[in-house]
């Protein structure tokens, strides 16, 4: 998975226990795009300064992931609720292709709806 994209869902789950001021670096740099330079400019500090901050910030997100694992979790937790979206989708395309019954019909359609307020 892209590196970005990891790094974010880090941040999202776990920023909280940084500083404010990894939170605001990795943010900008991951989340808003800034380089280095113009993190660097913004917070008064060093290019290196921000990139040496950068990096311990990430070592502690990736450490605390390895800890706790929600990321995996949420992963995890997330791919099954695709698995049963698409077997409610086939349950009600089924009902309806082979004998409809209007309790599953109800059911299978109230299964899609949870997943899908799940995924909002």
């Amino acid at each position: 998975m892209d590196k970005n994209y990891e790094i974010s869902l880090l941040l999202d789950f776990y920023g909280d226990m940084l500083t404010e001021k990894q939170q605001s670096m990795l943010n900008d740099y991951y989340n808003n795009d800034l380089s280095l330079s113009e993190i660097a400019e913004n917070e008064g500090i060093t290019r290196q300064g921000v990139r040496d901050a950068i990096q311990r910030a990430q070592a502690q997100l990736v450490e605390m992931e390895e800890k706790l694992r929600l990321v995996q979790k949420f992963k995890d937790m997330r791919r099954d609720l695709e698995e049963i979206y698409n077997c409610a989708k086939d349950i009600d395309a089924f009902n309806d292709r082979y004998g409809y019954s209007r309790e599953i019909n109800d059911r299978a359609k109230k299964i899609i709806a949870i997943v899908r307020k799940l995924f909002e």
